[in-house]
């Protein structure tokens, strides 16, 4: 048996959360938010985080600088009891990074300080603990540059080693969409993008013609539709499924949350249909509270939440 349902190789930070700031940010101004938050951020971590809540055995692999920042995302992740053993603390003045998010309402502002996001490279990564797991999952792939030249590779030796293999791109912050990007498409058993990214990933102008250029080359798709659901995507079956109802409080990393809880479901062998629909009930969940993982962190109410939606942990 596999010592994980699910490892990766990602990123990590904290995500500092300014609330009530105007639209327009004056220069020069000392401007006041209503509120400010500080969580868990990466995509890599928030699903490492929430996916290990739910219930799978995840193992992380990541590096982080020898500051407070990395000291409190470490943190947050081992009280999710996500495996750390392979982590790895980068000493010589090397800085976590860090996402400063201004909401505006549904817009938002996303400030990236990547410090040390572009320096892990496959060869720094245990090869073997990525491949004690039935499953292999990356994220944020424009962020991780480092990882880049080796990923084609890697995705290779994993499958060849028999895991199944997901993507959520993530934005690329500098709108390109090309790279090793093409490269690792036809590995994919799994494509996780939402409905602005799968139109850039596939160059098209709608996310039916992305849908039917990249449905040949990836056997199942997830698209994140936010307040709309979820569109997926097997062979030539094309499924819509409705969005779970909520009044939002905060919808930072509710795809990261959609993508935990479709692959807790996907592990545990449900139907396509049935994974997007986990992943609305976890997405939603996500956004009852600031932040990915704050949500799952309050016990009572992700008990409550999951369990009036119809979602029992195992």
């Amino acid at each position: 048996m596999p010592d994980f349902d699910l490892t990766l190789a990602g990123e990590v930070n904290l995500d500092l959360i300014l609330y009530g700031l105007p639209q327009e940010i004056p220069l020069d101004r000392e401007i006041l938010a209503s509120n400010f938050e500080m969580t868990l951020g990466s995509s890599s971590a928030i699903l490492a985080h929430n996916l290990s809540i739910l219930g799978a055995r995840v193992g992380f692999l990541t590096h982080f600088g020898a500051d407070d920042m990395g000291r409190i995302a470490m943190e947050r992740l081992a009280e999710s009891q996500v495996d750390l053993s392979r982590c790895r603390r980068v000493e010589g003045g090397a800085k976590t990074g860090v996402t400063l998010m201004l909401p505006h309402g549904k817009p938002r502002r996303i400030l990236t300080y990547p410090g040390i996001m572009f320096d892990m490279t496959v060869e720094d990564l245990d090869i073997d603990y990525l491949a004690s797991g039935r499953h292999f999952h990356l994220s944020s792939l424009f962020l991780q540059k480092g990882l880049h030249r080796g990923l084609p590779g890697l995705f290779r030796e994993l499958k060849r080693r028999g895991l199944t293999l997901s993507m959520d791109t993530n934005d690329d912050p500098e709108d390109r969409w090309d790279g090793v990007l093409h490269e690792l498409l036809p590995y994919l058993d799994i494509l996780l993008p939402n409905n602005d990214e799968i139109v850039r990933i596939a160059k098209r102008n709608t996310v039916v013609e992305a849908l039917d250029a990249l449905s040949g080359m990836v056997p199942l798709i997830a698209v994140k539709c936010g307040s709309q659901g979820a569109v997926v995507q097997q062979g030539e079956r094309r499924i819509e499924v409705p969005p779970v109802h909520v009044t939002p409080v905060d919808t930072i990393g509710a795809g990261d949350s959609f993508n935990a809880g479709f692959l807790a479901a996907w592990l545990r062998g449900a139907s396509p249909e049935d994974c997007a629909r986990t992943g609305n009930i976890t997405g939603a969940l996500s956004t009852q509270r600031s932040g990915g993982t704050e949500a799952f962190r309050e016990t009572e109410l992700r008990a409550s939440f999951l369990r009036d939606h119809g979602f029992s942990l195992p």
